[in-house]
C-alpha cells in the first residue's frame, strides 16, 4: 500500500477571524469522508506572531507557525478569512505573502474582508474576482472592476475569492483546487450543503457504501 504524503493547507488567523466563513472549508477538509486520498491534507495554523488570537466568534486560537515561517513551498493552499483587522489594513503582511504564493503557483483562498486586503496589494487588478460587492473592493484600490463577476465564489489562476455570506460556495471552490473530492462527489456535496437538498446525502452515503 502506497503511504500518503500529508501536505498543510495554511489557515491564516488574526483577531476577528470571522469564524463562519471558513468552517465548512476547513471542517471538510480535517474529515476524510469521502475524500479521493484521506488524510492527503491537515490543516496548519497561522498567525502574524505566536501569539493566541480570538475570533468574532470568541474562540482562542494558537497559530501553529507564524506568517515569516511560513513558505510556499511547504504549503498546498493559503486560506485567508475575513475580519475586522482587514478593514484597518492590519493584515497587509498576510496580503503580501498572498503576493508570493499566487508568484509560486501555490493557490489562495479568500473571504469577504480578505478579498479588500488582497484589493490593497493589487492581487485583483488582472484576475477575474468576486467579493462583498464591487464597490468594496474598489474601496480598497482594486483596478480591476472590469474582471469582477457578480457570482458568490469565483477562481482564476489560482486565487480563489468569494463574498462572505457564501461559506459554501467558497468552500466549494477550496475543494476543487485540491482536488479534494471527484467531481461526482463534489456535486453531491455541494447538493447537500449548498442547495439543502437531501438526495445529497443519500448520494454521498451511497459513496461511501
Amino acid at each position: 500500500m502506497n503511504e500518503i504524503m500529508t501536505q498543510h493547507v495554511h489557515l491564516a488567523v488574526y483577531d476577528t477571524l470571522a469564524d463562519w466563513e471558513v468552517g465548512y472549508a476547513t471542517a471538510h477538509i480535517g474529515n476524510g469522508d469521502w475524500q479521493r486520498e484521506p488524510g492527503r491534507y491537515e490543516i496548519r495554523t497561522v498567525g502574524a506572531g505566536p501569539e493566541p488570537v480570538r475570533t468574532m466568534g470568541g474562540m482562542t486560537i494558537t497559530p501553529d507557525l507564524t506568517l515569516d515561517e511560513l513558505n510556499a513551498e511547504d504549503s498546498a493552499m493559503l486560506i485567508l478569512p475575513g475580519a475586522g483587522t482587514w478593514l484597518t489594513g492590519d493584515n497587509a503582511d498576510f496580503a503580501k505573502k498572498a503576493r508570493r504564493f499566487l508568484d509560486a503557483g501555490v493557490p489562495v483562498a479568500a473571504i469577504c474582508g480578505a478579498t479588500g486586503g488582497l484589493a490593497a496589494e493589487g492581487l485583483l487588478d488582472d484576475r477575474r474576482h468576486t467579493s462583498n460587492a464591487p464597490e468594496f473592493v474598489q474601496a480598497f484600490g482594486s483596478k480591476g472592476a472590469d474582471l469582477y463577476c457578480d457570482v458568490p465564489a469565483v477562481t482564476d489562476r489560482g486565487l480563489i475569492t468569494a463574498s462572505g455570506t457564501k461559506p459554501v460556495d467558497f468552500a466549494r471552490e477550496v475543494f476543487a483546487a485540491l482536488d479534494l473530492y471527484t467531481p461526482e462527489v463534489l456535486a453531491s456535496w455541494y447538493k447537500l450543503y449548498g442547495l439543502g437538498d437531501p438526495a445529497g446525502y443519500f448520494e454521498l452515503m451511497g459513496e461511501a457504501a
